[in-house]
């Protein structure tokens, strides 16, 4: 009997609606397909035996206190057989990335860690003859914005070729923090 493969989980951001919708029709009009629905990795696909409440819990503590932030797109790559709209790997990403990759146990992906590249797939398992011509009409293309805000990442997971949403951690926006951070420093002055 052989054991059931584990499922592949990611921790992801999703694009705004018209950097997403942007994205889908450019891939159509190219005839080419990322995995899933546009998103931004914040952890590539992994394994873990954990089960989906533990793993929520396990995302939930490491999340704890993130704020909204700010992604800023660098430009288009293109590695064999994929084309990306790359981001910039701000501190804030490369914090966040570090932190995702904690929940464990679990396995690892070759590009986490240190080759984490944060950015957009526009086309994955691009044909060797066709790598040239796409990468000619991709590398004029702007997208219509040149950075975007994330306010919640999503845990999701593979079934059947589609990414899954599992759950949404909402992050803080700047302001509901500073008045947190107000508040607790109010309750330790009057304790105090």
């Amino acid at each position: 009997m052989t054991a059931t493969p584990q499922a592949l989980h990611s921790l992801v951001a999703w694009p705004p609606e018209v950097l997403d919708t942007w994205l889908r029709r450019t891939q159509e009009r190219l005839g080419v397909r990322g995995f899933g629905l546009p998103h931004l990795n914040l952890r590539a696909p992994f394994q873990t035996p954990l089960g989906g409440p533990d793993l929520v819990a396990a995302f939930r503590d490491v999340l704890r206190g993130q704020e909204a932030f700010e992604v800023h797109l660098k430009g288009w790559k293109r590695l064999p057989h994929v084309i990306f709209l790359e981001c910039d790997l701000s501190p804030t990403l490369s914090r966040l990335h570090t932190r995702a990759l904690s929940v464990g146990p679990s396995s690892r992906a070759p590009h986490d860690g240190a080759d984490y590249t944060p950015h957009l797939t526009l086309g994955l398992g691009i044909l060797p003859w066709a790598e040239e011509l796409l990468w000619d009409e991709v590398k004029g293309l702007t997208p219509p914005v040149d950075s975007f805000i994330v306010t919640a990442l999503s845990l999701t997971r593979e079934e059947r070729g589609e990414v899954l949403e599992l759950h949404t951690f909402p992050l803080e926006c700047p302001e509901e923090a500073e008045e947190r951070r107000r508040v607790a420093r109010g309750a330790e002055a009057a304790s105090g």
